[in-house]
């Protein structure tokens, strides 16, 4: 019976025990991400009906072209925070930010600005998906003398690192964490960045998992993968500390 094995590799999304999705670009018209405050409801529904109980937004923070701050990143959150009880939604959210490491954020670091952080002191920050940044390891110590704890997102798809992967050992070594994208483990950036995800994973590299969603596309990835028996056997055991991001 074809049907009946096609039928048994699907499964009943269930993601509470992820809990969390700490990295998104949900919040409306800071960045890439969505643009309108319907769509960020709508995402927002979607995402509690997978089993997430919060979700921390993440917007780009990137220099001459994300220009975003806690003055841009609050406001909009309050907003969010409103549209969802005007719609009867009952969800934790809270925002942080996706710092790009460049010059201007090692000053923002230095000069001692606000930053958004995911929870206590874990920072979102990301890479060029070009080169590595020169002042990574710099950025990764600043942070930690900062009393931060780096999160590394989606490394993943650094493939610059995916021949030397012992870059991800020595970032290890620095104190810095990893969170992966769930759509790196479904293939949808490609096989490669799958095969590294799961090697991180496999090596017990990876603390925390993100959605990083941005549109439709991504939405709809996702909800098929995560109703895929695949997605569970590969994350299930994997001791991820989103849940600790709760309170």
């Amino acid at each position: 019976c074809m049907f009946g094995l096609f039928k048994s590799s699907k499964v009943n999304i269930d993601l509470s025990f992820i809990g969390v999705d700490m990295h998104n670009h949900l919040l409306p018209a800071l960045d890439d991400g969505l643009q309108t405050m319907d769509e960020t409801v709508a995402y927002i529904k979607e995402l509690q009906s997978f089993g997430y109980e919060k979700i921390i937004c993440t917007p780009h923070v990137l220099s001459s072209v994300h220009n975003n701050s806690p003055e841009t990143i609050l406001p909009r959150l309050e907003e969010v925070r409103a549209a969802l009880i005007e719609n009867d939604v009952n969800i934790k959210i809270d925002a942080a930010a996706e710092y790009m490491i460049d010059h201007e954020f090692e000053q923002k670091i230095q000069s001692g600005q606000k930053l958004l952080t995911l929870h206590k002191n874990f920072i979102l920050v990301e890479m060029s998906y070009l080169a590595a940044s020169p002042n990574l390891e710099q950025v990764i110590f600043d942070l930690r003398v900062a009393g931060f704890q780096p999160v590394l997102a989606h490394p993943e798809r650094y493939n610059f690192y995916h021949q030397q992967f012992k870059q991800y050992h020595k970032l290890r070594d620095a104190g810095c964490w990893f969170q992966v994208n769930l759509l790196s483990l479904s293939g949808y950036y490609g096989k490669h960045i799958k095969k590294v995800a799961e090697k991180l994973i496999s090596e017990k590299m990876i603390e925390l998992i993100g959605t990083d969603m941005h549109h439709a596309n991504h939405l709809n990835a996702t909800k098929e993968f995560i109703s895929s028996k695949e997605f569970y056997k590969l994350v299930k055991d994997v001791p991820l500390k989103n849940r600790m991001l709760l309170d």
